[in-house]
């Protein structure tokens, strides 16, 4: 559990650089942040001094410069790194999302089945999905359970989409002996 407590707009920057790091190894650019969080490149260079004091974003100069997350910029978001993580399918409206990993889905209120919600915690970009839209996560690997929601909610800072489930499938396999 990481102890910097970061602010819900430095929250917003380090999470989409750390989401486009992870589609490119390369430095990133200040312009490429401000456009995925909807922010002025001066706001974003501004934040990232503070990020850098902190030790979470490290400076690459040069033409081909920008910002680079450290490993405690990972720790600071509490997103696990992995080499070759588990793949955990996203669809939106029907449409695979690319470039997304599935963190954690956390179920809240299943004993009431009107009020039955699920946390998606997401790695990678979400601007394109909004309240109301149809979501399918799954299958997981273990238990190969499949959620259909609505999305009734999201938490841009932390990532996390909020489902109202519409249905929820985990197949059951006869044991093997």
């Amino acid at each position: 559990m990481s102890s910097i407590e970061l602010t819900p707009s430095q929250k917003k920057i380090l999470r989409a650089l750390t989401n486009l790091h992870k589609k490119s190894e390369d430095a990133i650019k200040g312009e490429d942040i401000a456009e995925q969080v909807d922010r002025n490149p001066g706001t974003i260079r501004n934040q990232m001094q503070s990020l850098k004091a902190l030790q979470l974003v490290e400076g690459v100069p040069g033409p081909k410069g920008g910002y680079k997350p450290t490993a405690a910029a990972y720790e600071a978001l509490e997103i696990q790194q992995m080499d070759e993580p588990a793949s955990v399918p996203l669809q939106h409206e029907g449409e695979p999302v690319s470039d997304t990993i599935i963190e954690e889905i956390d179920l809240s209120s299943v004993h009431h089945p009107e009020l039955c919600r699920a946390e998606i915690h997401v790695q990678g970009r979400l601007s394109d999905i909004h309240e109301g839209d149809s979501v399918t996560v799954g299958p997981t690997p273990l238990s190969k359970l499949v959620i259909d929601g609505t999305v009734d909610g999201k938490d841009d800072t932390n990532n996390i989409l909020i489902l109202r489930i519409d249905d929820m499938v985990a197949p059951t396999e006869e044991p093997s002996h």
